[in-house]
């Protein structure tokens, strides 16, 4: 078959190669009374931008993406334990956070109290 620029279809039905179309759908099904899987990802992806304590953030955010690919796909047990995982890890990185925060400050203050010179009356 010859086509002129002007008469070439852009989205023949079906391809010469292919026998017939396949359609492929993916159904979610869900029990009733379940509550959803929280996935965590915006907790994830604060701790990973401001509270990367030693890559704790960068680990829970890609717990929090299998999370959220697992609840596409409806494997919601192994959303919950990825979403568990996630969870764990996003506590551990924003409580070290904090403490190595306070440690800091806490060493910055007592270095500048040794440094300033000491007024006697």
């Amino acid at each position: 078959m010859e086509y002129k620029a002007e008469q070439v279809p852009m989205n023949p039905g079906v391809y010469p190669y292919q026998g017939q179309q396949q359609v492929q759908s993916t159904v979610i099904t869900m029990a009733p009374n379940a509550p959803p899987v929280r996935d965590h990802l915006p907790w994830s992806i604060f701790n990973f931008f401001y509270m990367n304590f030693c890559c704790l953030g960068f680990v829970a955010l890609v717990f929090s993406v299998k999370t959220r690919d697992r609840k596409v796909l409806g494997d919601v047990e192994g959303a919950r334990q990825y979403a568990s995982t996630a969870r764990a890890l996003n506590i551990a990185a924003t409580v070290l956070a904090i403490l190595s925060f306070i440690i800091i400050i806490v060493c910055l203050a007592v270095m500048m109290r040794r440094t300033t010179p000491e007024v006697e009356n």
